[in-house]
Order: structure tokens, then sequence, then C-alpha cells
């Protein structure tokens, strides 16, 4: 059994797929970087709502954000989110 430490990062992990919007904000970056004013009309939310939901993402360490002159584009950390969330539409969906 890992331990109480591990199982708690785990479970914070977890809780970050738990809201819709995330989850729709992550599927977006599935296609690559996005600015926070694209990541707003593909997800259709405010920009406030989705700054708020990528600072979650951002604690969660599962999007990572870089400077391009004044833009900052926002996409998944690596290659484990892409899989994690591709596994989870292929459980729900068999």
């Amino acid at each position: 059994m890992p331990d109480e430490e591990l199982l708690f990062d785990v479970s914070d992990l977890f809780k970050a797929f738990s809201d819709t919007t995330r989850i729709k904000i992550l599927f977006a970056l599935m296609g690559g970087g996005l600015s926070v004013g694209d990541i707003t009309t593909v997800v259709g939310c405010t920009q406030s709502a989705v700054s708020h939901q990528l600072r979650t993402l951002k604690q969660a360490r599962l999007v990572k954000a870089t400077r391009d002159g004044k833009n900052v584009i926002y996409a998944l950390s690596d290659d484990h989110v892409y899989t994690m969330l591709a596994q989870g539409m292929t459980h729900v969906c068999e």
C-alpha cells in the first residue's frame, strides 16, 4: 500500500478532473496550446471562469503556461494528461 501522502496526492489529482469546465478545458488543449481568449471561445465560459479553472489545473500540474509576447499560452503539461483523458473517454464509452 502506498503511503498516506502519496494517496492524498493521487486523490487531489482526481479531484481536478471533477469539474465539467475543467474537463472541457483539458479537451480543448488536447489539440495544442491556446490562449485564455481562445479557451474562452471554445469552452463557452467567461474569461474569469476559465482563468479560475486554469489556476486549479496548474496547481494539479495538468496544464503548463508559457509566455508568447503579451499572451500566455496554456497546454497540457505532458503526455500523461492526454493519456488520462483518452482512457477516461474509452472507459466511459465502453
